[in-house]
Order: structure tokens, then sequence, then C-alpha cells
């Protein structure tokens, strides 16, 4: 009896110790993200600015807040007009929690995204609310300091004779 008293105690001093388990949530679906969604649209982010770095208490990462200048293509739900410029927040998640899922925006990409916000500044509704990738971004790399901007570079095409 002795025995089976100490792996009962084992065991649930284990169990007192053990520290909760961090997953990723899971994604929702694409009939939740567009019902929870105040904007759902495509979007060319035209540029991306580094507003801030805070560091994560727990690992010490230093992490990159963002926000992205971003064009509406074309406006499936929400009350922006289409070619209208939008912000759009994000920020690092640490890699230490759950492992890095951090929604980036990427300059000169067009791509889907779901997005809650109003007054032109959004941010991302869910992990997996950056939709498809129609054009591919003219880099990956984005700032790290507060302040600086990665932008994509337009040319504004004329008439000659104007």
């Amino acid at each position: 009896m002795r025995p089976t008293l100490r792996l009962l105690s084992l065991a649930l001093l284990c169990c007192l110790m053990a520290q909760p388990a961090l997953a990723m949530p899971p994604p929702m679906t694409k009939s939740d993200l567009l019902a929870r969604s105040d904007l759902v649209a495509l979007v060319r982010i035209l540029g991306v600015t580094c507003t801030g770095v805070v560091k994560d208490s727990s690992t010490g990462e230093e992490l990159p807040q963002y926000s992205a200048k971003a064009e509406l293509i074309e406006v499936v739900k929400g009350d922006e007009m289409k070619g209208a410029s939008i912000a759009i927040t994000f920020h690092a998640i640490s890699k230490g929690l759950m492992g890095g899922w951090t929604v980036y925006y990427y300059p000169g990409e067009m791509v889907w995204a779901h997005l809650v916000g109003k007054d032109g500044t959004y941010t991302t509704t869910w992990w997996n609310g950056r939709g498809d990738v129609i054009e591919k971004a003219m880099t990956t790399e984005l700032p790290t300091k507060a302040g600086e901007t990665v932008s994509l570079h337009r040319t504004r095409l004329e008439h000659p004779d104007r």
C-alpha cells in the first residue's frame, strides 16, 4: 500500500508543479473572421514604420512595434473607401512565448486582410487574418529602430506633353 501512496503523492506533486502548456490559439474560420472584422480588404502596403521597441519582461527580447501605411485596393466589408489610405498597427511577439506567430506586413505586397479598428487605424483581427498574398513584397526586412521607415518607391508616370 505504501508504494501506491508514494506514487500518488508524486503524481499530485507533479501536477501542482506543472506550468500550463502554452499553445498557439486555433485559427478563426473564414466566416468568423468576416463576422468579427470591421474591415475586410485587399491592401497594398506602401510603407512600414517602426513606432517603438519594447523589451519583453520574461525573455528580455527587443520587440519592435510597427505601423504600416496601406492603400485599399478593394473593400469587401467596412466603411472605408477604395483608394483610401489606412494604418495597420502590429508588433512582434516573443519567440519564447508559443513560438513566433507575429502577423507582419511588408512594403510592396498586396494582401487580403481582415482588420479591426476604426477611423483609419486598424490591426489584424486574428493571427490568421492576414490572407492570401496577391503580389509579393519588395522586401521582408523591416525597420528595427523607432522612427525608421521602409517604403515602397513608386514612380509616377506622366504624359510627356504636360
